[in-house]
């Protein structure tokens, strides 16, 4: 009897080929019929690969070629080499559809003097019973062929000026040293706009002659950032005669930028970098999450002088008794024990962290330079969770994270904050986040009270002024020594001041703010 082999199922294919589900012609030996199978995928062939490359493993990369060159390695690190890169990622597009003759997509991710991103495509065929990619340079850069190569060219140029708001320079050696701070930061983020005067491309080579550039300069446009002078300049004077490190952080509610950033002394960001207990500061959250819960203004509430909550004794500062009071009050006077006990007895199950979230803690922000999130990690028990609810224990928030929170009640919604072009934020991912009405509301009833009735009503705000003071401890001893907060707002600006070691917020910074506000009525 004549074998023939068997056709294999009529199917709809992704793939113009035999794909390993489908069945190739039946091979006949010693008349028992062998039915071969392609092992995998061309998508997993190429998810091997383009893994491999990313990780520089040529071997491996080798491995899942169809008739390697004897320089195939050296293609690759050439290809590095000539555009400096520091790193590279390379993953297949998922998205796209599969092209004619097997060809699959993928994107490329260069960093370098001059980063770089780019489509590419692989080409699988069928070999030893598997899938490989038919190589050749194409496959590392649609531009390159034998006798090609892709190279980067630097060239010296004009420094691209960094301007302050109202068009002023801020890059030159007279600029204050707080903002040459903001401008290394800058050049750190944006390093083809800005970095040491030098225009980067990258130039495609037949040889040693000069064909086409591949990628061309950035722009050499100036680099505008948010930072308004006259309160930068406030925020300076306002730290005069301070002599422990301070610092204040400036932004605009309505938008999220950033108008100045005072560092004294210089040589650490702690505005952006510091990470601190918020202290007294972080019941702004607090108060907002029990309002959310229920919690009215002229609801009446405990405020003893000592409470033990989880077996730990918290008490307010300088052991005082405030008796039974509204919480208006109770947040005026920054009552810890009862900030302590309502958080334990109403904010469980994550609820404060949930709030907490709403405020920007936890998220990573990116403003253009270099800058922490605050930090708000799980309570562990009753008395961590007392702890927090209070701004202390493992919470911590630089100035920058505390202002966005008084801004955050300003405005009525957390917005991240920024020091560049909205475009120009590194990630556009974060939205603002509204509050609720009610929060907001009650919130803004709140801050104005401590400016007026409570801790820093013997310190002279211009009116309008809405604030919480903060004595956030740190170490350890009987007494131990505490950072001093302020932060607040006044129409559109909200803002913080930090001092460290400096011990009550309503003593320290709370004059500072006062004296910044005023500069600017």
């Amino acid at each position: 009897m004549n074998l023939q082999p068997e056709s294999p199922p009529r199917r709809k294919r992704r793939w113009p080929w035999v794909t390993a589900a489908v069945l190739v012609p039946a091979v006949a030996v010693a008349g028992t019929i062998w039915v071969l199978r392609t092992q995998g995928t061309p998508e997993e062939t190429a998810d091997s690969y383009l893994s491999a490359w990313s990780v520089q493993d040529y071997a491996r990369m080798r491995e899942l070629v169809a008739n390697p060159p004897a320089d195939f390695e050296r293609w690759h690190q050439r290809f590095r080499t000539d555009l400096k890169l520091t790193g590279a990622t390379f993953k297949r597009d998922a998205t796209a559809a599969e092209g004619p003759g097997g060809v699959i997509a993928f994107h490329a991710g260069l960093t370098g003097p001059k980063s770089w991103t780019y489509d590419g495509r692989l080409k699988l065929v069928e070999r030893g019973g598997g899938w490989k990619v038919d190589w050749t340079p194409a496959a590392i850069n649609p531009s390159l062929k034998q006798g090609r190569s892709l190279r980067l060219i630097t060239e010296k140029t004009a420094t691209v000026p960094v301007l302050a708001a109202d068009g002023s320079r801020v890059d030159t050696p007279d600029a204050p040293g707080s903002v040459l701070q903001l401008v290394d930061g800058l050049k750190q983020t944006y390093p083809d706009r800005l970095a040491d005067g030098q225009s980067r491309r990258i130039d495609l080579y037949q040889g040693e002659q000069f064909l086409q550039t591949v990628v061309k300069p950035a722009k050499r446009t100036p680099f505008h950032t948010t930072i308004d002078l006259k309160v930068h300049r406030a925020g300076a004077a306002a730290l005069d005669g301070v002599r422990k490190p301070a610092s204040l952080v400036a932004i605009r509610p309505s938008t999220g930028e950033i108008l100045s950033v005072v560092n004294k002394p210089g040589g650490f960001n702690r505005a952006l970098l510091g990470k601190y207990p918020p202290g007294s500061t972080f019941k702004v959250v607090t108060a907002s999450a029990l309002v959310a819960d229920g919690a009215a203004a002229d609801e009446q509430v405990e405020c003893p002088a000592e409470q033990n909550i989880g077996g730990f004794p918290f008490h307010n500062a300088g052991f005082h008794d405030y008796g039974r009071l509204s919480f208006r009050d109770a947040f005026a006077h920054s009552c810890n024990t009862t900030f302590g006990a309502m958080g334990v007895a109403e904010l469980g199950n994550g609820r404060l962290a949930e709030v907490a979230g709403a405020f920007g803690f936890g998220s990573a922000i990116t403003p253009g330079v270099p800058a922490v999130k605050a930090e708000f990690p799980a309570p562990k028990d009753d008395t961590d969770l007392a702890s927090a609810s209070i701004g202390q224990g493992r919470v911590l928030a630089s100035p920058l994270n505390m202002a966005s929170v008084a801004a955050a009640i300003a405005d009525g919604s957390w917005r991240p904050p920024r020091l560049v072009a909205q475009e120009l934020v590194p990630d556009r991912t974060l939205k603002p986040r509204p509050l609720e009405d009610g929060v907001v509301r009650a919130l803004r009833e709140l801050m104005p009270a401590v400016v007026t009735d409570g801790t820093a009503h013997a310190v002279s705000f211009p009116s309008g002024t809405a604030g919480k003071t903060g004595t956030a401890e740190y170490g350890s001893g009987k007494e131990p020594p505490a950072h001093s907060w302020f932060i607040g707002y006044r129409e559109d600006l909200a803002f913080a001041v930090i001092v460290e070691g400096g011990g009550a917020g309503s003593a320290v910074a709370a004059p500072i703010a006062a004296r910044f506000l005023s500069a600017l009525s």
